[in-house]
């Protein structure tokens, strides 16, 4: 196996590890919301943030060894926060009443 292919079976794998970090922070969060946690809980508020935070640091390790590029990277973090915001918007269009 050649250098080259190696490095773009890293930079997929990285690719790949860092889209499903992503989706298990949005699996948590719809967890958290189908039980009933209020979106406004502080709880909820520092799970939440720890997660994307921790998201954002691999992402930039990733970025800093050249596994993905800076835009990549900011789309993945984007993509999320936009499905989380939409979450959100759900669960209270679900709990506000009538």
């Amino acid at each position: 196996m050649s250098v080259s292919s190696e490095v773009a079976m890293d930079r997929e794998q990285a690719l790949a590890i860092l889209k499903q970090d992503a989706d298990k922070i949005l699996q948590l969060i719809k967890v958290q919301m189908d039980n009933l946690t209020m979106p406004q809980c502080p709880l909820y508020e520092e799970v939440l943030d720890t997660q994307m935070f921790g998201l954002s640091r691999e992402v930039h390790f990733a970025v800093r060894l050249q596994l993905i590029s800076e835009e990549t990277g900011k789309e993945i973090l984007e993509n999320l926060e936009r499905q989380v915001s939409a979450l959100h918007e759900a669960f209270q269009a679900q709990k506000s009443p009538e």
